[in-house]
């Protein structure tokens, strides 16, 4: 048998293996550094609360589906999912509240959209269809990971026109739209892939029409059930997993892994060895690569954003948020140069604030909230590195916009916390300078591209999760794990 393992279970890991083990000639072992699953999908059972640590926007299902299907199952009997609406709240300084309606059709009933308003977003969801139908073609089914690939599946004339090319993502919104608000509100969708809009290309624009499409959804129980069903499953068929190890260096030979060396003292032979920690932190890390041999690749793939995660537990409701909701900074753009450009700590960040117990009561005790705070800010930068005093300065700019936008006396009312840095992250998950989404989707510097699934130095070496195509976020996250079948078969001729 030919001996497959699979390094980090996140839920491209996850994917992977579920995937490959359609093929009874693989022994499929997937090893996993921290004591859970899921990877970034975590969870913290804290004084009577459930704090979903990581992901909290499940859309695509389909992708999901798909790893039960290819082997005669189904997801429903695994984890179920509940659907939400609104999609989210946004919330201005001005005192201007403007929900995301559940489908297109949905915006036209609210009172704050006028007729021109629903007029333009319906400009806009034709063009959005349109980069969707595009990246439908050449990203999910035929897999380019290039643009020289791209040329392959895609007539090379209509590219430019078909991908927006010329276009950034913010320019691409306000060819179709006036209101400044929905602007504001269209831009903020590149936080499924922490970018800038104001740097990613025009094609990232597709992200409305597929959360409009196929839905926003919330998993029963919480987000982490998700992990627990894929767990079961890959019991079910005999995947291999091995928690509280890491792989701590590799034997190489002619061009591939043979050997691993795991923290236990162990070593084991190896046929395929799929990653799904990034790129650059494994060949740092593992394989040990010359700072040289990896300049290209950290300048073309350079990391997302991080994140500032807040998770609180508060002894009050707040009626007027959503299940998800936006806090937004009045200066956009001016905040997301902080985060790219800069490297500083916004004084009047954009706020995601997540409160699950509007749909599920049951993630914490009656009558109380839980307010799971994540404005993104930049990765840890070397010896730029944000000190203590900083973030205690920022998380405290935070609650106070929250406060003052209408969570009166939020901080009278927690009663639990966890707080969760670029530091927690790059600890926990190895994540490349503490990255929350993997590789930046930046026109000029990689066109949205990501690093390829099948390795440039080692023949037997994959990767999957966030960092390589189809890119950041859940749903693209299980893709790639299911895509890189192709990848290790074609290998194996």
């Amino acid at each position: 048998m030919k001996e497959v393992v699979v390094i980090g279970g996140g839920l491209g890991g996850m994917s992977a293996a579920i995937t490959l083990a359609k093929h009874k000639e693989f022994r499929i072992t997937l090893i996993e550094k921290n004591s859970h699953i899921g990877g970034k999908l975590n969870v913290l059972e804290q004084d009577g609360f459930s704090f979903d640590l990581g992901p909290s926007i499940f859309t695509m299902p389909q992708y999901f589906d798909a790893l039960f299907e290819m082997h005669g199952k189904k997801r429903e009997n695994y984890f179920k999912l509940v659907p939400v609406t609104p999609h989210w709240r946004n919330f201005f300084e001005d005192g201007t509240t403007i929900d995301l309606a559940d489908t297109l059709e949905g915006m036209k009933a609210l009172d704050n959209i006028t007729e021109k308003d629903y007029e333009e977003l319906q400009a806009f969801y034709t063009y959005t269809e349109k980069l969707y139908d595009f990246t439908n073609d050449i990203l999910f089914k035929n897999q380019a990971e290039t643009v020289l690939q791209t040329l392959k599946y895609y007539p090379p004339l209509k590219i430019f026109k078909d991908s927006d090319y010329f276009r950034t993502m913010d320019e691409g919104i306000r060819k179709y739209i006036t209101n400044p608000y929905l602007i504001d509100i269209m831009n903020y969708f590149i936080k499924y892939v922490g970018s800038n809009p104001y740097d990613a290309p025009a094609v990232m624009n597709l992200l409305p029409y597929i959360q409009w499409k196929f839905g926003l959804w919330y998993v029963e129980g919480g987000m982490y059930q998700a992990s627990i069903g894929m767990q079961k499953l890959m019991k079910e068929l005999g995947i291999i997993v091995k928690t509280n190890t890491e792989v701590l260096s590799v034997e190489k030979q002619k061009g591939r892994i043979s050997k691993i060396t795991l923290s236990d003292g162990t070593t084991k032979h190896v046929d395929v060895v799929v990653s799904n920690m990034e790129a650059i932190p494994f060949y740092e890390k593992i394989t040990q690569e010359p700072e040289k041999k990896l300049k290209t690749l950290k300048k073309k793939y350079g990391p997302a954003c991080s994140g500032f995660a807040l998770h609180l537990g508060v002894n009050k409701q707040y009626p007027q948020l959503a299940h998800h909701n936006f806090f937004f900074s009045n200066e956009l753009k001016q905040n997301f140069d902080n985060i790219f450009h800069k490297h500083k700590l916004s004084g009047d960040p954009t706020i995601y604030l997540v409160a699950p117990m509007k749909t599920d009561p049951s993630q914490g005790p009656e009558g109380h909230e839980i307010i799971k705070i994540l404005p993104h800010i930049s990765v840890i930068k070397g010896d730029k590195a944000f000190s203590k005093e900083e973030y205690e300065a920022f998380e405290d700019a935070v609650l106070t916009k929250l406060e003052r936008m209408g969570l009166t006396d939020l901080r009278k009312h927690i009663v639990s916390k966890e707080l969760w840095t670029p530091e927690t992250i790059q600890q926990k998950y190895y994540s490349n300078q503490g990255a929350i989404y993997g590789v930046e989707a930046n026109r000029k510097m990689n066109l949205g591209f990501k690093v390829p699934k099948t390795s440039t130095f080692y023949n037997n070496l994959f990767f999957v999760g966030g960092s390589t195509n189809p890119g950041g976020g859940m749903p693209m996250v299980v893709l790639s794990g299911q895509q890189v079948e192709k990848h290790v078969l074609r290998s194996l001729k």
